[in-house]
């Protein structure tokens, strides 16, 4: 039924569950799999006129993002492998993680999103909103959530 899924993970443990499923979903469908993690750009803008932070600092941070994103899809895809799924591990930066999702969906021709919910609930939800909520509602392709 679905030839290349994506999974979508910010390696926290409720995302992890997210890639337990999906790789278990790849390997019954023998679909394979596109791990996603998106690494947000450092919000300089909201330190503007008070704290300064040196261009130096901000890319040795983002580097560390980075670095971690990277183990994170890595193990995703080494963990596939292993169970005889073929998968991609991808990185990217952007501050727009839903839009990010969607265009990695889009860009490697998947043909379901999986990921995990945030969590959240009550006041910080509406606050701070919701990638997932934003990529189930906005998504042309399926998208399985996970609790």
């Amino acid at each position: 039924m679905y030839r290349r899924i994506l999974v979508a993970t910010d390696g926290s443990t409720l995302s992890k569950k997210a890639v337990r499923a999906s790789i278990g979903l790849a390997a019954t469908m023998k679909a394979e799999l596109v791990a996603l993690y998106v690494v947000p750009r450092y919000p300089v803008s909201y330190f503007e006129g008070g704290v300064s932070v040196s261009p130096v600092d901000i890319a040795q941070t983002e580097k560390q993002w980075s670095d971690r994103g990277q183990a994170v899809v890595d193990a995703v895809r080494e963990a596939a492998e292993a169970d005889g799924v073929k998968a991609k591990a991808v990185l990217t930066r952007s501050d727009l993680v839903a839009e990010s999702i969607m265009s990695a969906a889009k860009k490697y021709k998947c043909d379901l999103v999986v990921m995990a919910s945030h969590g959240r609930k009550g006041l910080k939800r509406v606050l701070l909103g919701s990638e997932t909520q934003h990529v189930l509602t906005h998504s042309t392709v399926p998208v399985l959530v996970l609790r």
